[in-house]
């Protein structure tokens, strides 16, 4: 939303202010815009294979929609790791063993379906809690395993976002190009009268303007927002990183979820004693 209401700003400043002086059909030279996207999309093309091309684009919708990743978002998991971690310390890692192989069977999980339809964030939670029950690994070894997996899914999903951004520093590129066909054109014109000559250097000067205001004014907001989103939806694998930690360390339940309520952006983090009120709520239900 704040997207479009930015690009209306943003096309308002730039035409407005030249239609006070001037006349906006001068910047209406059809066969430049047609130019310039067209060798955007092929430099994007060329220089990504099809694995990028389909994230980029399957990514773009995202940048339309609000934050999943809330405050209630994170009360849920938070809850739903406290009572997992509870299970554990009062019946057994053991316990917890359908509930991991079968998450979607889980009565824990199905409590929770914000978390457990997100296949990425469920597959993170119940691989680590497999290799807690298998008891193969100490805490070191898993916390080291759960930063290469952090960081390689960080890398990820930040692509989009890399790709955006290299676009949008290519395009005033590809504006001077449409331009400087432009200004051939007029060299092979030199002979025709001043009025038309200038309308002929003007619309090849409109290149260069297209190439900037495209670059800046739409494909960087659109990088910026991806990068937004992928460091936003990392933040959640870190707290279960270091709750699950927390209680391979001993630490009880309480404790542990506390520690992760602590890895959370300010404006996501919900108080002491709001995460508490809420586990005494859904306790036993």
């Amino acid at each position: 939303m704040f997207l479009i209401v930015g690009y209306v700003i943003i096309l308002a400043s730039a035409l407005g202010t030249y239609a006070v002086h001037g006349s906006l059909a001068a910047l209406w030279v059809p066969l430049e815009y047609i130019a310039i996207v067209g060798l955007t999309i092929g430099g994007f093309v060329a220089g990504n294979d099809i694995k990028i091309i389909k994230s980029t684009i399957g990514a773009l919708p995202s940048i339309f929609k609000g934050s999943k990743f809330n405050k209630m978002l994170y009360v849920d998991l938070l809850s739903m790791l406290y009572e997992v971690l509870a299970k554990v310390r009062k019946e057994g890692l053991m316990s917890v063993e359908n509930d991991v192989e079968n998450p979607h069977e889980s009565p824990i999980f199905g409590k929770y379906p914000a978390i457990s339809q997100n296949h990425h964030v469920m597959e993170f939670i119940t691989d680590y809690l497999r290799m807690m029950v298998g008891g193969n690994l100490n805490a070191l070894e898993i916390e080291n395993l759960m930063d290469v997996e952090i960081e390689t899914h960080h890398h990820e999903v930040m692509v989009p976002g890399h790709v955006m951004a290299k676009m949008a520093d290519a395009v005033p590129a590809f504006g001077i190009i449409v331009a400087v066909m432009g200004v051939v054109n007029v060299m092979g014109s030199v002979g025709e009268p001043p009025p038309v000559l200038g309308k002929m250097i003007g619309g090849a000067l409109v290149g260069t303007f297209l190439g900037i205001l495209i670059s800046y004014g739409f494909v960087a907001p659109i990088a910026t927002l991806l990068e937004q989103k992928a460091e936003e939806g990392s933040k959640i694998y870190q707290v279960i990183k270091v709750v699950l930690l927390s209680s391979m360390s001993g630490y009880a339940p309480q404790v542990a979820v506390e520690f992760g309520r602590k890895v959370l952006y300010s404006s996501d983090r919900p108080t002491f004693g709001e995460l508490e009120q809420e586990l005494k709520a859904r306790k036993g239900k």
